[in-house]
């Protein structure tokens, strides 16, 4: 199941992405030391015990095999060879000592001890002419054309995908490389600010059903950990029966739902979370600059209004719609009712006065902010869309051409809307039969 997918601009990556340097001996220390290789819930003790429990249960198996094998030899009559040579050869496997190492045979050995070649070409095994044409081979796999589209997919694996497809005339997309996360991913959203004291980045902020955002480089391959953490849990503390849980400064308290990158200022990322808040984050610093709770249910999703980038729209399970200036003291300054729960925002790229919202009850509403009130709580919506017949999970504006909107449902289908018109219509649909989107 595909649960987030976001796109990589264009020439944004690094032709050649560098492979990550493996940790050192001192951070493999750090992360057996924290136990998040172990597994949960499991202490050393308790896998000590389950080992030595397999291996008595072993023992006392291979010892009631060898009594019965020598019990029947000795009442079965003229069958008694048959049953003896059973018992013979359990002792001669001497099960008891199966495991034990000899220390005078050297495994996958030659006889020809520590011998060497000093270069590649000098060993007989290595002599295979066509090496060099893998080599190419290989470096063309995992180069990225500024031509190239390359799309981030997060799914139910606990990892997120890098798909690049070729621009060279043929339709050829395969996965770039994959990014292993730990724990289920939930929204991503793509930022280039300068983490690394340069002009731009390439980056993917990911949030999950764990309360921090993980911020990962694309332009590094298989590396193990986030470029930076923003908030999660700080420790844990057991305390007899019970476990005591510290978040990090700032951070969110639930699972983190939406995400939403400003492209204007670009150090600033909006997270939504299952903790019923919005919080503005500093990715330049680290930190949670601003924490908002409007909502009474989960925050689902966020977005930037990208003609007043200080404007910042939020949408929950409340049936609510939160539009806020995050340079107020007051922060609100509209709401909406809608009706059903939220599951995605869009503004409208073409407009800076209006935004759709999909709904759980396959709907879609659009709303012109001019219209609505000082309160905004009794505004109706410009357009009422009966798109699908379950959740509209995705939402998306076309920016090349106005007034043509895309919908993901739940129901497998993709849909194009035409809103010129007083009465948006259909204009293409399409059955993902083997793609479930949420």
């Amino acid at each position: 199941m595909i649960s987030a997918v976001s796109w990589v601009p264009k020439g944004a990556s690094k032709s050649s992405p560098v492979v990550a340097e493996p940790p050192s001996k001192e951070e493999i220390e750090d992360i057996l030391r924290s136990g998040a290789l172990g597994r949960s819930g499991d202490s050393e003790e308790e896998e000590q015990e389950d080992m030595d429990v397999d291996t008595s249960k072993e023992a006392d198996e291979v010892a009631h095999a060898l009594a019965a094998a020598e019990a029947l030899s000795n009442n079965q009559g003229d069958k008694s060879s048959d049953f003896q040579d059973i018992a013979d050869g359990l002792r001669e496997l001497d099960m008891d000592n199966y495991d034990d190492e000899d220390d005078d045979i050297e495994l996958f050995s030659t006889g020809l001890g520590d011998v060497y070649y000093p270069s590649n070409d000098m060993d007989p095994y290595l002599q295979n002419k066509d090496n060099d044409d893998d080599d190419d081979d290989e470096i063309e796999d995992v180069t990225i054309k500024p031509t190239d589209a390359v799309i981030v997919c997060a799914q139910n694996e606990d990892e997120v995908w890098i798909f690049e497809e070729s621009d060279d005339g043929d339709s050829n997309m395969y996965v770039h490389h994959d990014i292993i996360l730990p724990a289920f991913p939930l929204c991503t959203a793509w930022l280039d600010c300068n983490l690394k004291d340069s002009d731009k980045g390439n980056f993917i902020a990911v949030g999950s059903m764990e309360p921090a955002i993980e911020i990962w480089d694309l332009d590094l391959i298989d590396e193990v950990q986030p470029f930076l953490v923003l908030g999660g849990l700080s420790k844990k503390k057991k305390k007899e029966k019970k476990t005591s849980v510290k978040y990090k400064k700032g951070s969110h308290r639930d699972s983190v739902l939406g995400l939403a990158w400003n492209k204007e200022v670009r150090n600033v990322l909006a997270s939504a979370s299952a903790d019923k808040t919005v919080k503005i984050w500093d990715v330049v610093t680290g930190k949670c600059a601003v924490t908002v709770a409007h909502h009474r249910d989960k925050v689902q999703a966020v977005a930037w209004n990208q003609h007043s980038p200080e404007v910042l729209l939020s949408g929950s399970f409340d049936q609510s719609v939160v539009m806020m200036d995050m340079r107020s003291s007051a922060q609100v300054c509209k709401e909406w009712s809608v009706t059903a729960d939220v599951e995605s925002l869009a503004w409208d790229p073409h407009s800076e006065h209006s935004f759709v919202v999909s709904l759980e009850n396959g709907t879609v509403q659009g709303f012109d902010v001019r219209a609505s009130s000082d309160s905004g709580s009794s505004s109706k919506p410009s357009f009422i869309l009966h798109a699908h017949d379950k959740a509209v999970s995705a939402v998306s504006f076309n920016r090349a051409a106005p007034n043509f909107v895309a919908t993901g449902s739940t129901d497998k289908m993709v849909k194009l809307w035409d809103l010129s018109n007083n009465q948006p219509s259909c204009v293409a649909s399409q059955n993902l039969r083997a793609v479930s989107m949420i």
